[in-house]
């Protein structure tokens, strides 16, 4: 029979009583809203079409900078994900550093507008290194609020609430016309105001035992990397699973970040126009993120990843398709939206919507399946390492791509550049089909049996509790 003490301080971080309440769930949930504000609005739509107007760098050399910006913040954050997973194993909590890299966030996120073209850029470097890295915290917060049977569902329903504050910004923007200089200072307040839920509701209590975080520790994390690669080594599958999804978040996370500028400047729609095709999307996205959850639930991550990466395949290769069948200005040579071809578009944004939604449900479920509950901090460090870096090259090679071919090839050029990330979605799937998700050393399949004895245990001791979730890319 457990202590008191015990009950407070769950061995290994399991679910608290106090924390499997619907109010704590939806606490959780709000932190995806508040920062999928920030992907959608910052990343996703005005910082793209801002740095491509006349006035700041121009569209060929404006998306290589945004390129380039994406490459140093991520590639910086890629390199310390590691360090900053396994300095949270060690000091046992997590949410104070969550609220520290929200706050990098939310300030230099804030002052973009103010600071010229260049300065910006800096800026968003800043914002977008915090905003990742934050992210590395909140993912690992999933088994404070949900045990292994439901860690789908949970994961699903803070997708979904996710995407409903892309609905909820993308309707501001679209209906109040915002000035693109205070698109920037709206998502600022709004990522500010629904993350600060997570942090008064839910409890994670610190580990008595657990040793502070000390210059000691912090220095000797920088050889953390190694020894995680070593241990990742021992699980049948993790490093093919690892590989396998740095192909395939290639083409995920580069996508997010020019789907507004292919839609403005490939495809002819305008801002607002974009911002309505973006919400529609995102609506389809919300729904279909509780259908991935629940598959995952039912049939296993790994099945329901592979079904993802499929739909994504066919809709990049409708995407790429329907950027030929635009029309043209006769005068500036701009493209025009024309029906057969905006029909396929919506379509394939459509399935890559859909898509979108399942990766990040059933990503982060599958990583669990394949780490040992003392080292699923360490492991998402890596995890998030191996999604950063493919972010790196994937983004680099669309800004290059677009660069050199845009002047001779025009929307050509962006044609090439997305069947670029056909390949590697496709060599992501092969290496990940073969990965089985039932390794038993996770502890996650028989606490996931409703039959077995550890499904029936109290939440609380179900699981153990340092445990980050996916980085989403």
């Amino acid at each position: 029979m457990s202590s008191p003490a015990a009950a407070m301080h769950p061995a290994d971080g399991a679910a608290l009583e106090v924390n499997l309440r619907p109010v704590a769930t939806l606490s959780w949930s709000l932190y995806d809203f508040a920062n999928t504000i920030f992907s959608f609005t910052v990343i996703s739509y005005a910082m793209g079409l801002w740095l491509v107007r006349p006035e700041q760098f121009g569209e060929a050399t404006g998306q290589l900078v945004f390129s380039l910006a994406i490459l140093v913040s991520v590639g910086i954050n890629a390199i310390v994900s590691p360090i900053l997973g396994a300095l949270s194993d060690r000091g046992g909590r997590r949410l104070p550093l969550l609220l520290l890299f929200t706050l990098l966030c939310v300030g230099p996120t804030s002052l973009i507008a103010l600071g010229g073209a260049l300065g910006g850029l800096i800026l968003f470097t800043i914002a977008n290194f915090a905003y990742m890295s934050a992210l590395i915290y909140y993912d690992a917060s999933l088994k404070l609020v949900s045990t292994p049977a439901t860690r789908g569902r949970t994961s699903g329903i803070g997708v979904g609430i996710g995407y409903c504050g892309t609905v909820f910004v993308g309707l501001l923007l679209f209906f109040l016309d915002i000035p693109v200089d205070l698109r920037f200072v709206l998502a600022a307040v709004l990522y500010g105001l629904f993350a600060i839920p997570i942090f008064l509701v839910v409890k994670e209590p610190r580990d008595p035992d657990a040793p502070s975080i000390t210059v000691g520790d912090f220095l000797a994390s920088w050889a953390q990397l190694r020894l995680t690669i070593a241990h990742a080594r021992q699980v049948p599958g993790l490093s093919r699973f690892l590989l396998g999804r740095f192909f395939y978040s290639d083409a995920v996370n580069t996508v997010i970040v020019v789907m507004s500028v292919v839609a403005v400047k490939a495809v002819g729609f305008t801002e607002q126009t974009t911002v309505l095709i973006l919400l529609l999307l995102t609506i389809v996205a919300i729904l279909m993120s509780f259908v991935w959850g629940r598959l995952s639930d039912g049939v296993g991550p790994r099945v329901t990843l592979i079904a993802v990466l499929i739909s994504w395949a066919v809709g990049l290769i409708l995407g790429a398709l329907s950027l030929g069948m635009m029309g043209t200005d006769p005068v500036t040579g701009d493209p025009v939206p024309a029906m057969p071809g905006v029909a396929l578009f919506l379509v394939a944004g459509a399935i890559l919507g859909s898509g979108l939604g399942g990766v990040q449900v059933t990503d982060r479920v599958f990583m669990v399946r394949l780490s040992p509950p003392e080292r699923v901090g360490e492991f998402f460090g890596v995890y998030g390492l191996v999604g950063k870096a493919s972010q790196v090259i994937g983004q680099l090679v669309y800004g290059l791509i677009v660069f050199l071919l845009l002047d001779s090839m025009g929307t050509g050029a962006y044609q090439v550049a997305i069947l670029s990330l056909i390949v590697t979605m496709l060599i992501g799937l092969w290496l990940v089909w073969p990965v089985s998700d039932r390794w038993t050393g996770s502890g996650e399949l028989h606490a996931h049996d409703p039959g077995s004895a550890a499904a029936g245990a109290p939440p609380p001791r179900l699981a153990p509790d340092r445990s980050p979730l996916d980085d989403r890319g």
